[in-house]
């Protein structure tokens, strides 16, 4: 049995079944880098918020 290694490279080249999830894990990665970063910026402002409160006072 002989393997005949530029059939095996153009099948190799022509198969995506792997790209498609390749694509979906990058872009779960970009949207899960966003969401953290959105909640690290709104935890910082709450924070400066709940901060600037504590420091006024209740008079």
């Amino acid at each position: 049995m002989q393997i005949n290694l530029s059939a095996l490279a153009t099948r190799f080249a022509k198969d995506e079944s792997g790209a498609a999830l390749l694509e979906y894990s990058i872009l779960i990665g970009l949207i899960t880098a966003g969401v953290i970063g959105f909640i690290t910026g709104a935890g910082t402002w709450v924070s400066s918020k709940w901060s600037a409160l504590a420091t006024a006072g209740i008079h």
